[in-house]
């Protein structure tokens, strides 16, 4: 098990009080870690990374959240919130918070096509996201492997209830609108897909 330090015993070893600590934690200076009884204590690591011996990693964090519609932004907000607590539970700070708006079938979203870019040349260290889903609809396992070998690390929340279950029936919808032009016998299955997405939003 890796040494660990309460706040006095850390504040001694780097010339601070432990008012300072704490207040260092409260701003994300140096968040602190938690024991199961919620108490603070620091890491030899992360001692060692305040004298200058561990070499900050680089890159950037960025939370990413997506909703498919202006009239989503209360689980956008939902997904923020969500990403947030999880980054104060495990002492992240984020660099920046990326907001998009459309489809996860639309692979052109102004959010998502920076944050691509920004992977490709090495620039994104760690990506925090709510659902899969919020990333892409289809071609996660591409998509995780494209942050793999440019040296991005995925971290994926998975919670269901950020993953709304209306936009996945949109998105199906959209599918078969769009082969159903072709295939005229796909209109029956639009239509049920209709139904479906009606029974389950009455409102």
């Amino acid at each position: 098990m890796a040494h660990t330090y309460s706040p006095k015993q850390f504040g001694q070893l780097v010339g601070k009080s432990v008012a300072t600590l704490q207040r260092w934690d409260r701003e994300g200076i140096l968040p602190a870690h938690r024991s199961p009884t919620n108490r603070r204590y620091y890491t030899h690591e992360q001692y060692l990374d305040y004298i200058g011996v561990v070499a900050k990693p680089q890159g950037r964090v960025v939370l990413y959240a997506r909703v498919s519609t202006r009239n989503q932004r209360q689980e956008l907000l939902d997904q923020i919130a969500a990403l947030e607590h999880y980054c104060q539970q495990h002492g992240i700070i984020p660099t920046d918070t990326i907001q998009d708006m459309g489809s996860g079938l639309d692979y052109h979203r102004k959010g998502f096509d920076q944050l691509f870019e920004d992977i490709e040349v090495g620039n994104v260290r760690q990506i925090i996201v709510a659902h899969q889903d919020r990333l892409v609809r289809f071609g996660f396992d591409w998509f995780a492997g494209f942050c793999a070998r440019h040296g991005t690390d995925l971290v994926l929340l998975n919670q269901e209830s950020l993953s709304p279950e209306q936009e996945l029936v949109s998105d199906l919808l959209a599918i078969v609108q769009i082969f159903s032009t072709r295939l005229p016998n796909l209109e029956s299955y639009r239509t049920e897909l209709k139904r479906a997405l009606s029974d389950r939003n009455p409102h």
